[in-house]
């Protein structure tokens, strides 16, 4: 059986977001704005933070709706507060699993950072909710362990951080058909791509890997049809595959994601006349909305 070839190669965007931390921007892309429900992948790190850095370089209190962030550590610490009373620190192999629903304001600080120095790095991925959930209730999860599942075999070692993959399951709740999976993977170690989604992609976060006889380096994401897939790595590797079902059209403006311009217009009004409630445990400050017209080109799959 021929395998599925690579449909196109989307390479990350490295962006400074200030005090030497950079992020490497995957999704969305112009010529392929969503994978699955998946509406935004960043590449964070990895840089070493040392003691004592500036409360600045802190993600302060700020608003999302109509989306699941997913944020996933290969190493270092992150403080999560949101507006509904979580306090949550994520660390590696670990996963904060945020659904904003109608609203929610969140802030993500570097603490242990700030306190003895930490080496980060991870991604953040948004997940569109479907139409019928895109006002759900906000609501957040912590998952560790073995609401993780793991397996290791033939240099392939393994985690399901969401969705449905390889016979397992991972526990945080999502609203769609999807799967997300960090694979580490040994020099020379073949890994197949699970089929029966109707979109898929996988992201070389370190290390290279070749497929269909192309090698592909680090901060790319291969964009893969529907079919039979494998890849082999070259030298050590950590991998990134995700993928789902498309959820429909949807628009983009800065933290909101919505199936309705209308809605994200709402959102801004919201945020910018403070009607949407901050952290308990962090409210003395926050993002103001930036400035200028909302974009009105929507995030198609």
């Amino acid at each position: 059986m021929s395998e599925t070839p690579v449909e196109m190669v989307i390479e990350q965007r490295r962006r400074d977001l200030g005090g030497g931390i950079e992020v490497g921007r995957i999704l969305p892309f112009a010529k392929r704005r969503m994978v699955g429900p998946f509406v935004f992948f960043d590449h964070m790190g990895p840089v070493d933070l040392a003691p004592g850095i500036d409360r600045s370089l802190d993600v302060r209190p700020h608003p999302h709706i109509g989306l699941s962030t997913v944020t996933y550590l290969f190493s270092g610490e992150i403080m999560h507060r949101d507006s509904i009373g979580s306090k949550q620190p994520i660390r590696p192999n670990e996963v904060n699993w945020m659904t904003a629903g109608r609203g929610i304001t969140h802030s993500e600080r570097f603490e242990k950072a700030r306190a003895e120095g930490d080496r980060l790095h991870g991604i953040q991925a948004w997940v569109a909710l479907p139409t019928g959930a895109e006002e759900a209730d906000p609501a957040f999860s912590h998952h560790a362990g073995a609401d993780l599942p793991q397996w290791s075999e033939g240099g392939v070692h393994g985690q399901v951080i969401a969705g449905s993959a390889y016979g397992l399951t991972a526990a945080a709740r999502t609203h769609s058909p999807l799967f997300y999976v960090h694979l580490g993977l040994e020099a020379g170690a073949r890994a197949e791509i699970p089929a029966g989604f109707a979109e898929r992609a996988l992201y070389v976060a370190t290390g290279a890997v070749e497929m269909g006889g192309v090698q592909y380096g680090p901060g790319r994401m291969l964009v893969l049809g529907q079919g039979q897939s494998s890849l082999r790595a070259i030298g050590e590797a950590t991998v990134m595959i995700l993928g789902g079902e498309p959820v429909g059209p949807r628009f983009l403006y800065w933290n909101f994601v919505s199936s309705s311009k209308e809605r994200l217009a709402q959102a801004a009004a919201d945020w910018r006349a403070g009607r949407m409630k901050l952290p308990d445990a962090d409210d003395r400050e926050f993002i103001p909305l930036p400035e200028g017209p909302m974009p009105s080109a929507p995030a198609m799959s």
